[in-house]
């Protein structure tokens, strides 16, 4: 509709007005028409829209009526219940879920690692070790049926080849064919147990091997880097604070970095006292100051590490002989005790360490580690049948109770999977 504006004021204003009033009119009067007319039709579109909407939420309803009715099963007898937490209280029961778990994996774990002697580390330890060996005398002794020069043969190849060591295989085969002939054994399988005690009687350790724990003792531990020279003074510390000795650590070994450092965090460990640990000092220096602290202090156990010689290092093996000089001069009346730490994974070379290392060091004993990840573990019986030297320790882990006295007997049970009676 189209409305006319009048634009004089005078004249034509009312003829303008008069116009508007009456289309104004008949537009309202359409208006309301068409809303009459529209009125049923909205009507029965909103009571269709009302009704679509009460469907849809009793479709819902059902739904959900259904889907609780799929959750809600009756548990069976053996299952429990599991209840749901109401919302706000989930992330603390999971937590406390968590912290329970954690707490009661922990205790399990720890009970079972009690429960687990060092004969069963040691033993799980030795396992390349004993594939490497053992399964090779065992495949002899069920392939042989009778005793003769070939059987022999064979045994010493898998002795050699175990490190063993020729001398000490040739030792151990010419005791085992005296028992032989002494007991009349004719058949392989019968003189087994014979070899597994030739093996043990040349690895016994006499018992006065550790009368340095019982003195006031000077302990000199020497050896190469690498092999866990520090890590054993460490837990030599520990296990020897444990028996009641008062100990003190001279960290001698100023050429390593850090190793002061290293050394430091095992005295803290152990709650002993540590001398020297300054990197460059002079390492005679550093054990003469920690003989005159053991004086001073008492010290029951003086634990001295040096740096991690060559054994084809002339100058660090001469500084050695230094040491042990002014140890015999100003502690003269001290046990004295030079331990050498070698690493079980080298095999015929850790032989040859220890020989040269006798040369400079009147060696009294062996710390032989990572006897647990090694496949030449037969090392430990050649270095002390030829070399005369008793493995006083072994370790078979990290922890400080995988550092053990050394039984030949339990040594050779656990290589041979033979269980303790």
């Amino acid at each position: 509709m189209i409305f006319g504006w009048g634009k004089k004021k005078n004249n034509t204003e009312e003829a303008v007005t008069g116009e508007t009033d009456s289309g104004m009119q008949e537009w309202a009067e359409q208006e309301a028409t068409e809303a009459e007319a529209a009125a049923p039709e909205s009507a029965e579109r909103k009571g269709t829209e009302e009704e679509t909407a009460e469907e849809e939420t009793a479709e819902e309803e059902t739904a959900e009526e259904e889907t609780a009715e799929e959750e809600t099963v009756v548990p069976d007898a053996d299952e429990p219940k599991i209840m749901e937490p109401e919302d706000g209280e989930q992330e603390t029961a999971d937590n406390e879920e968590d912290g329970s778990a954690g707490e009661d994996t922990s205790v399990s774990e720890t009970v079972v690692e009690e429960k687990k002697g060092f004969f069963s580390r040691l033993k799980e330890g030795l396992t390349k070790t004993r594939n490497n060996i053992v399964s090779g005398i065992d495949s002899i002794f069920s392939d042989f049926h009778k005793i003769d020069e070939d059987f022999y043969e064979e045994l010493e190849e898998i002795l050699i080849m175990g490190d063993i060591g020729v001398r000490t295989t040739g030792n151990i085969l010419e005791e085992l064919k005296k028992k032989v002939k002494e007991n009349h054994i004719s058949k392989p399988e019968d003189c087994k147990q014979f070899l597994i005690q030739t093996i043990k009687d040349q690895m016994r350790v006499e018992e006065t091997a550790y009368e340095f724990e019982k003195e006031q003792s000077i302990v000199f531990v020497i050896g190469v880097n690498g092999v866990g020279k520090t890590t054993s003074i460490g837990k030599l510390a520990a296990i020897l604070k444990g028996q009641g000795r008062r100990v003190l650590i001279a960290a001698a070994d100023t050429f390593r970095a850090a190793a002061g450092e290293q050394l430091a965090e095992w005295a803290r460990r152990s709650g002993v006292e540590m001398i020297g640990g300054v990197e460059g000092a002079d390492p005679a220096s550093v054990i003469f100051d920690g003989i005159n602290a053991a004086k001073s202090r008492k010290a029951d156990v003086l634990l001295c590490d040096t740096a991690g010689r060559l054994h084809n290092k002339k100058n660090l093996m001469e500084e050695l002989k230094k040491m042990n000089r002014i140890i015999d001069r100003e502690f003269p009346h001290a046990h004295r005790e030079n331990l050498l730490v070698l690493d079980a994974t080298t095999g015929q070379n850790a032989m040859m360490q220890a020989k040269e290392f006798a040369e400079a060091a009147d060696l009294t004993g062996i710390i032989l580690t990572k006897m647990d990840g090694t496949a030449k573990g037969g090392i430990a019986v050649a270095i002390q049948s030829e070399l005369g030297i008793p493995v006083k320790y072994i370790g078979v882990g990290e922890r400080v109770e995988d550092l053990q006295k050394f039984d030949s007997d339990q040594f050779v049970d656990a290589l041979f999977d033979v269980e303790l009676s």
